[in-house]
């Protein structure tokens, strides 16, 4: 089965300017924090320009939070730039502008969770370690177990299974995580899995029972955007990333107003952008990003 996926993968890997060795580890580590909850035809513009203007921790470090969160643009979530921001001045100042090499120390960076670490001593120092994202869990628990893969936590069963198939050669085991998380990506999807084009169909034991449960998932239904907090909080820091091109510091309070007709989630939602320092509200009520 390694030699069908490995096939597969040198036949089908998405050319992405993080692979192939043409990045760093900090190249490697800002790609996994971007594409989290995020669509990876829009990470690859989003990645290149930040690379282009912050090329390693302490150029990223030096920023000001405003270029930071302005750079980040629509990339969803952006308490992540900020968190890796901090995450930048502790490798620059702590371990020399270098990423640390162990597990334990990148785990212990801000903003850096269980799988980023993993992806980091894998794709980037070639460490053999399991590597596991939704994708990778949807792969091996459709394929070896015959059933959905439901959501939340990694729970400990899809762990050993992932450790207990990943390959013993740690130079097998890098290209092992990145095939299976494209194989989950590209074929093995949630809903609409492209069985004819899967190199594992012949395995799949989920595939053979004829996909029960196909989707499923314990987590809370998807809302909908449209006139959620998120959207408004997207639409306040969208117009505060304007005011540079305009040459403009702060948004007048009218100004912000006009951004939401719902005066009182309005202001729940600055509320919420001054708690996770996205924002700053000045004593007349103007916003602008902080400094």
């Amino acid at each position: 089965m390694k030699d069908e996926l490995f096939a597969w993968w040198d036949a089908n890997a998405r050319d992405l300017p993080w692979r192939f060795g043409r990045t760093t580890p900090w190249g490697i580590l800002i790609s996994e924090v971007m594409s989290q909850q995020t669509q990876m035809s829009r990470v690859v513009q989003y990645w290149n320009s930040w690379m282009e203007v912050w090329p390693d921790a302490a150029s990223l470090a030096r920023a000001s939070a405003a270029e930071v969160i302005t750079a980040w643009g629509r990339l969803g979530y952006p308490r992540r730039a900020l968190r890796l921001q901090e995450c930048a001045k502790v490798v620059a100042e702590r371990y020399r502008n270098e990423l640390p090499r162990t597990y334990d120390e990148l785990v212990a960076l801000p903003g850096i969770g269980d799988y980023t670490a993993s992806a980091v001593m894998s794709f980037a120092f070639g460490e053999r370690i399991a590597v596991i994202d939704t994708n990778v869990r949807r792969v091996l628990w459709r394929t070896f177990k015959g059933e959905e893969s439901l959501g939340g936590a990694t729970k400990p069963a899809e762990r050993r299974l992932a450790e207990a198939l990943l390959p013993r050669d740690a130079r097998e085991s890098v290209k092992w995580n990145e095939a299976l998380i494209e194989l989950g990506a590209l074929v093995c999807t949630a809903k609409n899995p492209k069985i004819d084009e899967d190199p594992w169909a012949g395995h799949n034991r989920f595939y053979a029972a004829g996909c029960p449960h196909m989707g499923e998932r314990r987590t809370r239904p998807r809302q909908s955007f449209k006139g959620t907090n998120r959207q408004v909080r997207g639409i306040v820091l969208n117009a505060l990333r304007s005011l540079a091109g305009e040459g403009k510091s702060s948004l007048p309070r009218p100004e912000v107003e006009k951004l939401w007709a719902d005066r009182i989630q309005l202001d729940a939602c600055i509320a919420t952008l001054d708690d996770d320092g996205l924002i700053e509200i000045a004593p007349d009520g103007s916003l602008r990003l902080p400094r």
